[in-house]
């Protein structure tokens, strides 16, 4: 059973580590790349290229948060300078809009090697103090954020990268940033299934290939774990919402969770909880310590081998999907070529 395949792991640098390269050898699952990670789009191609090699003849998946406004790891030409989401959401022909900058974003990722897209945001933006979602939600109206969600997913699932949405089952409406400490969602089952779920299961209709957990205690559903942690908000994902893909944990190594749990132990907690992917975002050396906290736990029986196994099925699935092998630099022209400078045009035009 290769628990490498558990994860995605963050590194330091442009270039691949070598602690990184050995847990690539090893069989991890995915790549995280941050704006630390990022110089330029030759760059990028270089190092996922260097990474898929490295993995084969395995399927490494590399991801990225590039949602647009201030959460977006590739910024500065040639790369699209798209605004917050809430800005399309509010934007006359907004559909329209939203299909054009799913399958710009795509093709963008593609044209790099970066086959995960961590977005769209499903959270609803019900609280105007919220520190962490705000203008990252396309609307406070739950139905404008499932219509353009489900928008965003189709199309950009249609250029060949996943969508993974988040964050389940809404941090929408807190008023504390989950990378520095734990939030609450007071709300009963009603509010949850009229408002926070309603974008969630609109994501599983349109056949998004993965939602995130967040790191948020929602008494509707576990009032003393976090969704990541939680049996019952997993299984409310699974049935509640209808969703059968891969489930995929926010960072272990937010405060949210890490504050209370060590990330070994989160990542096992978070397997027999029901996700089937973990990231562990900053600290290379921290997967290998989760990884054997897992084999651990599964050897003692605490945690069955068979969730871990149906884990690691799901994610191959993915993986099977939408992880390329290296490839050429075709796409590196489009991104600096007169067509792709019009979608960006075309996609920001009267927007902000």
């Amino acid at each position: 059973m290769q628990l490498a395949r558990l994860f995605s792991a963050g590194f330091d640098g442009t270039s691949p580590t070598d602690e990184l390269l050995a847990l690539v050898e090893a069989g991890l699952g995915g790549v995280v790349l941050f704006q630390r990670n990022v110089e330029s789009p030759e760059q990028v191609l270089r190092l996922t290229s260097a990474l898929k090699r490295a993995a084969h003849p395995r399927r490494l998946v590399v991801s990225i948060d590039q949602e647009g406004g201030r959460v977006a790891r590739l910024r500065g030409a040639p790369w699209a300078p798209l605004p917050p989401m809430r800005l399309f959401g509010g934007a006359p022909r907004a559909e329209e809009r939203v299909r054009l900058v799913a399958a710009l974003l795509a093709r963008e990722l593609r044209a790099v090697g970066i086959d995960l897209d961590f977005a769209p945001v499903l959270d609803v933006d019900t609280n105007p103090a919220n520190p962490v979602i705000g203008d990252r939600a396309f609307s406070r109206d739950p139905s404008v954020v499932a219509r353009l969600g489900a928008i965003f997913i189709e199309e950009m699932q249609r250029g060949g990268v996943a969508a993974c949405g988040k964050h389940f089952p809404g941090h929408g409406d807190t008023d504390i940033d989950s990378h520095l400490a734990l939030p609450r969602v007071a709300h009963d089952a009603a509010r949850l299934a009229e408002i926070e779920l309603v974008p969630f299961r609109a994501a599983a209709r349109a056949g998004v290939a993965a939602l995130m957990t967040a790191h948020v205690v929602c008494d509707a559903l576990d009032p003393t774990l976090p969704a990541t942690l939680s049996r019952a908000a997993v299984r409310s994902l699974r049935d509640d919402v209808g969703f059968d893909g891969v489930i995929v944990s926010d960072d272990l190594e937010m405060g949210a969770v890490a504050n209370r749990w060590p990330v070994p132990e989160a990542a096992a907690g978070a397997i027999a909880a029901g996700c089937d992917h973990l990231l562990v975002c900053q600290q290379t050396n921290l997967v290998t310590d989760a990884i054997d906290r897992v084999r651990r736990a599964v050897d003692a029986g605490t945690l069955d081998s068979a969730r871990v196994s149906n884990a690691i099925l799901r994610w191959e699935t993915l993986a099977d999907r939408f992880a390329r092998p290296e490839q050429g630099t075709e796409g590196l022209a489009w991104l600096r070529s007169e067509a792709h400078a019009e979608k960006v045009a075309r996609a920001v035009e009267g927007i902000g």
